[in-house]
C-alpha cells in the first residue's frame, strides 16, 4: 500500500515549527549565559547610580551582608522581601555579594555577639572590616561600601587653639557635618595644637587650616612652614579677614589676597544675598572631574596669584563672572553697585590647587577662598559637601575615591487644571463610547447589506 505524500503546506508547517523550536532553544541558551536587564521605570528605581557602580568595582573581594530582622514586621509586613529586592540591585553588578537574614527573636545570642542594637540592623563585612547600618537606601549602603574600600584609614588633622572652626564642632560656623562625612568615608580626624606639638605629625595625610580668630605665635607659624617645606599636604580655608600671623604662609604659596569680599549679582538673581558667590565653572582637574553640581560660597574671598616657578597652579572653582570685589563693607539693606574707580571686576578664582615635587614625592595643597562653604550652616547647599570630600580625597592621594550622590527621586505627580480634567472626562465618558458605537453601527450596516 502506497502512503500518501505529505502536502507542501504540511512540510512548510513542520519546517517552520522545527526552526521555531531551534531558535527558541538558542535564545534560551543565550539568555542563560548572558543575562541582560533594562530598567524602564521613570526614576530608574531598579538601577544603581554610576558612582555606586564604581564603588563596587573597587571592591575586589566578597561582601557579606547580614540583616538582623524578624520575618514579619507589624507595620511594614515582609521586610525581608524588600531587602532582598534592594540588595539584588547591587548583586547585578557584583555577584559575590551574599545576603543572610538572622531572626533576633529566634537567635538572641547571635544578636549579642555582634552588638546589634535594634531590629532591622544591617552588618556589612568586607575583608576584616565591618560597618553597621540602620537604614536601607542607596546613599547609605554605597557610602558604607566606599568606607570599606577606603582601607588606608588616613589621619586628617586640623589646627586648633586660636578659635578656628572645628571638624567635630556643632556650632553653625564649625565644620562638624563635614567632619562626620569624612569619618564615614574612612578618615580619622584629630585636632592639633602647635603650642604643644613639636611639629605637624608625619603620619598625618593632610592638615586642615581654617581662619584663626586670634594671631598665631611666630613659633607656630614656623612649624606650619616646616610642614610645607617637608612636602606636607594642606587644605587651607581662607576667610575675608586679616590673616592674623599667616602672612608668611600665603607668601610661601604665592597667594595674592585682595582685601574685600566678592559681590555676585547671580546670587541676587537666585534670591540669595549679594555677598554669596555661585560657582560659574570648574576647569579640568581630578577634583572636579565629572562634577557638575552648583556650589555656593558665602562671604567668599578671591584668590589672586603671584608669578612663581615653584608651584604648578590650577584653578578649581571660578565664580562671579558679572561680579566684583567690593572695597566697601557689605550692607544687606542697600543695593550693591559696582564702582569702576575702586572695585575689581570678576570673574575670580574661588579655589586653587598647588602641586610640586618635594623629596621625590608629589606635594598637594588646596586653598579655598572662604570656609563658610563647608560650615554646618551652608555645607548642605547643593554640591558643597561633595566638592569638599573630593578635595580631601585628592589631597590624600585617593584620586579614585568618589562621593556618592543621593538618588534624586523624580516627581511622577501629574497636576491637571480643571479645564483639562473636564476635557479628559468628556472624552472618556461621552466621546469615546459614542465613537465606538458609531463605528459598530457602520460595521453592522455593511454586513447587513
Amino acid at each position: 500500500m502506497k502512503l500518501p505524500r505529505p502536502s507542501p503546506l504540511l512540510l512548510k508547517n513542520i519546517a517552520f515549527t522545527a526552526l521555531l523550536l531551534i531558535a527558541a532553544s538558542a535564545l534560551y541558551q543565550l539568555a542563560a549565559r548572558h543575562s541582560m536587564q533594562w530598567d524602564m521605570t521613570q526614576t530608574q528605581f531598579n538601577s544603581l547610580e554610576p558612582s555606586s557602580i564604581e564603588v563596587l568595582k573597587r571592591l575586589s573581594g566578597a561582601v557579606n551582608i547580614t540583616v538582623y530582622i524578624t520575618e514579619q514586621d507589624v507595620k511594614q509586613g515582609d521586610m525581608r522581601r524588600l531587602i532582598r529586592k534592594f540588595i539584588a540591585t547591587y548583586q547585578r553588578y557584583k555577584s559575590d555579594i551574599s545576603l543572610t537574614f538572622v531572626d533576633p527573636q529566634k537567635e538572641p545570642e547571635a544578636m549579642r555577639t555582634v552588638a546589634i542594637q535594634s531590629n532591622g540592623e544591617m552588618v556589612v563585612e568586607y575583608g576584616t572590616r565591618t560597618v553597621h547600618l540602620n537604614s536601607f537606601n542607596e546613599q547609605t549602603l554605597s557610602s558604607a561600601l566606599l568606607n570599606l574600600a577606603h582601607s588606608k584609614n588616613e589621619l586628617l588633622m586640623y589646627l586648633n587653639g586660636h578659635g578656628e572652626r572645628k571638624l567635630d564642632g556643632s556650632a553653625n560656623h564649625d565644620l562638624g557635618d563635614f567632619g562626620k562625612k569624612l569619618q564615614q568615608s574612612g578618615y580619622r580626624i584629630s585636632s592639633l595644637d602647635l603650642t604643644l606639638a613639636a611639629d605637624v605629625p608625619g603620619n598625618a595625610s593632610l592638615l586642615l587650616l581654617t581662619h584663626p580668630r586670634s594671631a598665631l605665635l611666630p613659633g607656630e607659624v614656623d612649624k606650619l612652614l616646616r610642614h610645607i617645606d617637608n612636602g606636607g599636604n594642606l587644605l587651607w580655608l581662607i576667610d575675608a579677614e586679616p590673616l592674623r600671623g599667616l602672612e608668611p604662609l600665603a607668601e610661601k604659596l604665592g597667594l595674592l589676597l585682595t582685601p574685600g569680599s566678592v559681590i555676585d549679582p547671580a546670587a541676587q538673581d537666585m534670591n540669595a544675598p549679594a555677598n554669596w558667590t555661585l560657582s560659574a565653572g570648574y576647569p579640568p582637574h581630578a577634583v572636579t572631574a565629572n562634577f557638575d553640581l552648583i556650589t555656593v560660597f558665602p562671604f567668599a574671598r578671591a584668590l589672586g596669584r603671584e608669578e612663581s616657578d615653584t608651584w604648578q597652579r590650577q584653578t578649581l572653582v571660578e565664580g562671579a563672572p558679572r561680579g566684583w570685589i567690593s572695597s566697601q563693607p557689605f550692607n544687606p539693606s542697600h543695593q550693591p553697585r559696582f564702582d569702576k574707580n575702586r572695585d575689581i571686576p570678576g570673574p575670580f578664582s574661588l579655589a586653587v590647587a598647588l602641586q610640586r615635587s618635594v623629596n621625590d614625592k608629589e606635594q598637594r595643597i588646596i586653598v579655598v577662598g572662604g570656609a563658610s562653604f563647608l560650615a554646618n550652616t551652608y555645607s548642605g547647599n547643593v554640591g558643597n559637601m561633595d566638592l569638599g570630600i573630593n578635595m580631601v580625597n585628592w589631597l590624600s592621594n585617593e584620586d579614585n575615591l568618589i562621593t556618592i550622590q543621593p538618588r534624586s527621586n523624580k516627581d511622577g505627580t501629574v497636576i491637571l487644571s480643571a479645564r483639562a480634567l473636564t476635557v479628559i472626562s468628556i472624552t472618556l465618558v461621552i466621546v469615546l463610547p459614542l465613537l465606538l458605537a458609531i463605528l459598530g453601527g457602520i460595521q453592522w450596516w455593511r454586513r447587513r447589506g
